[in-house]
């Protein structure tokens, strides 16, 4: 997945504002770092680092599956999450499940120069004109609109108002099934007559207006001082075996500066072999290493022209450290 320091920075520094403007007393960053270490580890490396700038907040980390275990589990201990773009969608989903549905789900996206708000379900064509969908969300998305431009008396008059409505026990079919519930039209006016009202159960959070933070304006990567090509992998097609593929892939590197070290298969060192068990498929990938000398990329055409008369390879990365630090995973079982 594609994802920056820089974009962590702006989303956790937006969260802490966000969490100050409305009073929040803690915030979590749920990801897979353990799992995917450069690019969720990236989000939780850089939230580590802003988090000690909010002493007052709490902060920690979660994996990100423990998150939706807890989440059903235990939801009050969670105020505000960060996380990312594919762990948020099924979150949220699971979140707006805890509090009624989708229906009850609103959201803002956040930007520098530009806010849009709208409900999280999206839109149902199926449901037009048939005057049964549940407004809510739509509604708290104005909700959060109004607060991001500094209405906030108005926002929360709203805010409060629903709440009134809910508690009186006017809701839509969503909540109440066909018994007893009452149409878009009929909600929204009750919504309207109950402005100015609350009820003891539910107030409206203080809040204040967010102050946006300043993203960064330099560009969104870091020149490293030194970047060495140390191999490159190749990825192929074929439906032979990885003994037979180590054996042909190691002969074609003879001669070269480069030496195969291994072969790998749906994440896994397939050669040499390894404890591991699995179905493999008909796409490998043979990482060639320096064998001490310095390469070029004259080097990987070579190789390249030699493993292309034998196999049919469709997608090579060249293998680099920057800095010292190498910008590739290993396999699961590679030394």
């Amino acid at each position: 997945k594609l994802i920056s320091r820089k974009g962590c920075e702006k989303i956790v520094k937006l969260a802490y504002a966000l969490a100050e403007a409305e009073n929040r007393t803690n915030v979590a960053c749920a990801t897979k770092a353990n799992i995917m270490k450069m690019t969720e580890g990236l989000l939780k490396r850089t939230f580590e680092d802003i988090a000690p700038e909010h002493p007052e907040i709490d902060s920690w980390h979660v994996i990100v599956d423990n998150c939706a275990h807890q989440l059903v589990k235990r939801p009050e201990q969670f105020e505000m999450i960060i996380t990312t773009n594919m762990n948020g969608d099924i979150l949220s989903d699971l979140t707006s499940a805890l509090v009624g549905g989708l229906g009850f789900a609103p959201s803002a996206n956040l930007g520098t120069d530009v806010a849009i708000f709208e409900a999280v379900h999206g839109s149902a064509p199926k449901y037009a004109g048939q005057d049964t969908i549940n407004p809510t969300a739509m509604i708290l998305s104005a909700v959060l609109m109004l607060r991001h431009m500094g209405e906030l008396e108005a926002a929360s008059s709203i805010e409060n108002s629903v709440m009134a409505t809910l508690a009186s026990g006017v809701r839509t079919r969503d909540v109440m099934g066909d018994e007893g519930s009452v149409g878009t039209t009929e909600y929204t006016e009750a919504i309207i007559a109950n402005l100015g009202k609350s009820v003891p159960e539910w107030t409206a959070r203080p809040v204040k207006k967010i102050v946006m933070p300043v993203p960064r304006k330099d560009a969104a990567f870091v020149i490293p001082e030194s970047v060495e090509l140390i191999g490159v992998d190749v990825f192929f097609q074929t439906e032979e075996t990885p003994d037979k593929v180590g054996e042909a892939a190691q002969r074609l590197a003879e001669g070269t500066v480069l030496e195969l070290k291994m072969v790998e298969c749906r994440g896994t060192q397939v050669w040499p072999k390894t404890r591991a068990q699995l179905d493999p498929t008909d796409v490998m990938r043979a990482r060639f290493i320096s064998r001490g000398s310095v390469i070029t990329s004259d080097d990987i055409l070579e190789l390249l022209g030699r493993f292309g008369g034998r196999f049919n390879w469709v997608h090579v990365e060249k293998l680099r450290m920057f800095d010292g630090e190498p910008s590739f995973s290993r396999a699961q079982g590679e030394i």
